[in-house]
This record gives C-alpha cells, structure tokens and sequence, in this order.
C-alpha cells in the first residue's frame, strides 16, 4: 500500500502572527474606548461642568466674601487661587472615574481583556491602553476648563501653556494607581473604598485653601498626597509662580504613573494569565 501524497506547506501556513509593537497597540485601544464613547458625547460634558460650578460658586460667589492668597510672592484673587485647584481636580475626577468603574466593568463582567488577549494584544498593552484612554479622559476635562479660565481671566501667566501637559501627567498619575487599585476590587461595593479616598483629596489638597493653613505633621501629609502635587503644579504654572519646587511635583506624578502602569500589567498577568 502506498502513503497517501502530502500537501506541501506553503509559507503562509507557518507564519505566525506578530505581536503589535507598542504605539500601535496603544492607539488601537484607544480608537476602540473612542468608538465606544462617541454616541455618549455628554457624559463629557457633565463631567466638565462639575469643576465649572465649583469655580462659580466658591471661587466667585465665596471669592466676594474672601481676600485674596499670596502666591509665589504676588497677591491673587480668591477665583484665581481656587481655578488651578479645579483643572487638576478635573484630570483626577476623569480619569479616575474611567480607570475605576469602567475598567472594573471590563475586566470582571463582559470579560473584555479575555477577549483581547486571544489576539495579538499582550496585558502590557491592555495597561497601556487604557491608562492612555483615562489620562485622555480627564485631560480632555481639564482642557475644556482651561479654556473656561483664559475667557474669565484668571490665568496670571504664560506658564500657563505648560499647564495642558501638566493636566496630560496628572491624568496618567492618576488612571495608572486607579486601574491598578482596580484589580483589587471584588465587586461594586469595593467601590466605596474609591469614594473614601477621593472626596478627601479633593477637599484637603489645598484646593480651596493654602496648605499653610494646617500646622506640624498634618501639612506634612497633605503635601505627601497625589493630588496636592497636581494642584501646586498647576497652580504655580497659572500664576507665573515656577519655580524648582515644581520639578518635585513633575517627579513625583511621573514616578506615580510609571509604577502603576508596572503594577497594573503584574496584576492582569496574574488575573488573566494563570
């Protein structure tokens, strides 16, 4: 009895398919969450509008009541002083929200990163990805209320230009610690941990008040926390008060991102992968 003939191979049948590099695999998941929330346009706008209502009724209508703080050695008004407050507060606020219960929804209940990594996608990318899309997210909040601060003038600067890229590390800072914070959580009543922690950084992060307003080791923690950074950082830049102070913040939110971002990827290894 004879064999029966081979088939002969083709070069296609043994090629394997490449992992994407990682710009490309970051802009894919980036386009995809775009897509998504491109018919959910006004989620956008309400998260805008929050630090907005803020900024008029303490920074204007408290802001009557209350002189002005010094910074960086100049006299400014109260609106002035709470506006850059607000811009890192709406990079927090956005990127947060996306990292936290966005990702959560992900990773836990359409099982997302499951399907993504069946393709050429690695967790590294999956963290990359969406960390971009929440650093954009908050950013894009950020940006719009920057604008809101050039139409009432209240930018003292033009530092201030450096003010989007700032906005741009503290979304990443952010979305990094938030989405690694993320894969911790069990289920939605988790998510009261978040709140426990954000309502504090947004109302004792020297937002509405100088930070040597509290005495001894209680400043000591304040200028410890992440958002304290964020809001000296853009505060120094709107109001021409740059100085080298502001590379620790600089440093400090970098440092902050980049070991969320590892953090992140260990856990999604760890999640998905074993």
């Amino acid at each position: 009895m004879t064999a029966p003939p081979t088939t002969p191979l083709l070069a296609s049948d043994t090629t394997q398919v490449q992992p994407l590099g990682p710009g490309a695999a970051t802009r894919i998941l980036v386009l995809r969450n775009y897509v998504v929330y491109r018919d959910a346009w006004k989620l956008f706008i309400t998260g805008f509008l929050e630090p907005v209502f803020y900024l008029l009724s303490i920074g204007i209508g408290v802001g009557a009541l209350v002189e002005g703080f010094e910074v960086g050695g100049n006299e400014v008004s109260y609106a002035t002083f709470v506006a850059p407050g607000m811009l890192a507060a709406s990079a927090f606020n956005g990127a947060l929200l996306d990292s936290t219960f966005n990702v959560f929804f992900k990773l836990k209940y359409v099982k997302l990163y499951d399907q993504m990594l069946a393709t050429p996608l690695t967790t590294g990318d999956i963290a990359r990805g969406e960390i971009a899309w929440g650093q954009l997210r908050g950013s894009s909040y950020a940006v719009m209320f920057l604008l809101v601060m050039l139409a009432m003038g209240l930018i003292e600067s033009w530092w201030a230009v450096l003010a989007l890229p700032a906005v741009l590390l503290i979304g990443f800072a952010f979305s990094a610690v938030c989405m690694a914070a993320t894969t911790w959580m069990r289920n939605f009543q988790d998510f009261d941990k978040i709140t426990l922690v954000q309502l504090p950084l947004f109302l004792f992060s020297a937002t509405f008040f100088p930070v040597d307003t509290y005495s001894g080791p209680v400043r000591w923690v304040v200028e410890c926390t992440p958002l304290y950074r964020g809001v000296v950082l853009c505060r120094e830049l709107t109001t021409g008060a740059v100085s080298v102070a502001s590379l620790v913040s600089v440093v400090y939110l970098l440092v902050m991102g980049v070991v969320g971002l590892l953090v992140v990827r260990r856990r999604l290894d760890r999640l998905l992968l074993t």
